[in-house]
């Protein structure tokens, strides 16, 4: 691997105190680094030296050139409690990194497109048992695809009737039967995704369902959790209920009264384009051949299972908001029943519903609508029962854990980094915690 020198030097500074009450953008960006007592109340929950350990992991990260730069938030009751930036945002212009970085978000779009949805359900314009067919009309002819071998010993694909409609319910829970073609092996209906190049046209969202609704599913509706185009669906859905794009629906309803200025489909500002972190030069291809993302080029797409950007301190916002139950300084967002049901598991023992070889949550998590949710304590992977959380393909990842009243943000652009950060990061954070 070819070394990237690091010439900035980095702060070693033993704790920056954050004087905010919340992470809102335009409050974050203004903030300075500066040298403060530790508050009581954090060194009566969290050990300094062990706070200290985690900023010296990622400055190691970025000193030995896995990483070009990263942002780290811990926040608990509300505040924060470690708050730092690391290395560049990108090794050629070598910008630093900074609280207004904005970072391409992936697969963290996901839990903010369910919450969209969700919002319709409270308003009572959608219900989670609704067919899909009732909203994207194609869906009504969708059809599974079943390998099959023919007389001559040549793989086939036959196609069988759906059992039961997919429902809004089985989007959200990654068990409509809709895949992504590029991992889970070699079945026919997995490739008929690859073969269309859905990443590589430049579909509008109404364009994008009604393609894979042609497409086969790849098992029959609530038989399999199986990450796939389930979320990209459930955009055009909000789009076709509120009568908006899910861009403009999100907006209007969620990112700007929250204070999430920076979160959208692509940067449209271009004065803000030196803000965009950039991964290693070697490290810009997600699995095996799929290109990282450019921003900066507008796409009437608008994914609502990886397409977004935003900051830090925007998801922080978004974050503190589920934790809160739904509510953000006095506006309420989603019901505290609906934030309740998002974030329980709806796939475990009794659901009837299996697990897929590549099953993302990992040990230990269940599955809600849009987040993965602990639901058994493990030795090797710290937590407690009740967090929920989920990521991004790109380097990002976030946690929100109810039992401590915290959450953690973490972005960074890596894409073949990230599964090993977050699992030494979450050990070191919840070292540092006491309890």
């Amino acid at each position: 691997m070819k070394r990237w020198r690091i010439d900035r030097p980095l702060s070693r500074r033993a704790f920056t105190a954050l004087l905010i009450s919340s992470l809102a953008a335009s409050a974050i960006e203004g903030l300075a680094a500066a040298r403060a007592e530790t508050p009581k109340w954090i060194a009566r929950s969290w050990s300094q030296a062990k706070l200290d350990g985690i900023g010296a992991y990622i400055e190691n990260e970025v000193q030995s050139a896995h990483i070009p730069g990263a942002i780290i938030l811990i926040q608990q009751h509300g505040k924060p409690v470690y708050f730092k930036s690391f290395g560049v945002r990108d090794v050629i212009d070598r910008h630093p990194m900074t609280p207004d970085t904005i970072f391409r978000l992936y697969s963290m779009s996901k839990p903010i497109t369910s919450v969209a949805v969700m919002m319709l359900v409270d308003d009572g314009k959608l219900k989670l048992s609704d067919p899909v067919s009732k909203y994207i009309p194609a869906f009504k002819d969708t059809r599974v695809g079943i390998d099959s071998t023919e007389g001559n010993g040549q793989p086939t694909l036959r196609l069988e009737p759906l059992r039961r409609p997919i429902t809004i319910r089985d989007l959200l829970l990654h068990t409509s039967g809709i895949t992504y073609g590029f991992y889970g092996g070699g079945d026919l209906a997995r490739q008929r995704y690859s073969q269309l190049d859905l990443y590589d046209e430049d579909w509008n969202n109404a364009e994008f369902a009604d393609r894979v609704a042609h497409l086969p599913l790849a098992e029959q509706p609530g038989t399999l959790w199986d990450y796939g185009h389930s979320t990209d669906v459930l955009g055009r859905v909000v789009e076709v209920v509120s009568g908006r794009s899910l861009y403009q629906f999100e907006k209007r309803r969620l990112l700007d009264p929250l204070g999430m200025t920076d979160t959208s489909f692509y940067v449209y500002d271009k004065s803000k384009w030196p803000r965009i972190a950039q991964p290693m030069p070697d490290d810009r291809v997600i699995g095996a051949f799929i290109p990282i993302t450019d921003p900066t080029k507008p796409r009437r797409w608008e994914s609502g299972g990886g397409g977004m950007v935003g900051t830090i301190g925007d998801y922080a916002r978004f974050c503190q908001m589920m934790l809160n139950g739904g509510q953000m300084d006095g506006k309420r967002y989603l019901r505290a029943s609906t934030v309740a049901a998002m974030t329980t598991d709806h796939i475990g023992p009794g659901s009837g519903i299996k697990r897929d070889y590549y099953y993302f949550p990992g040990d230990g998590f269940g599955f809600g609508y849009g987040f993965a949710v602990r639901t058994k304590l493990l030795p090797d992977k710290a937590g407690p029962l009740g967090e929920y959380r989920w990521d991004g393909v790109g380097g990002t990842f976030f946690w929100i854990d109810p039992k401590d009243d915290m959450f953690v943000v973490f972005m960074a652009q890596t894409p073949n980094q990230r599964g090993r950060i977050q699992s030494d990061l979450r050990e070191l954070i919840y070292g540092a915690l006491r309890r």
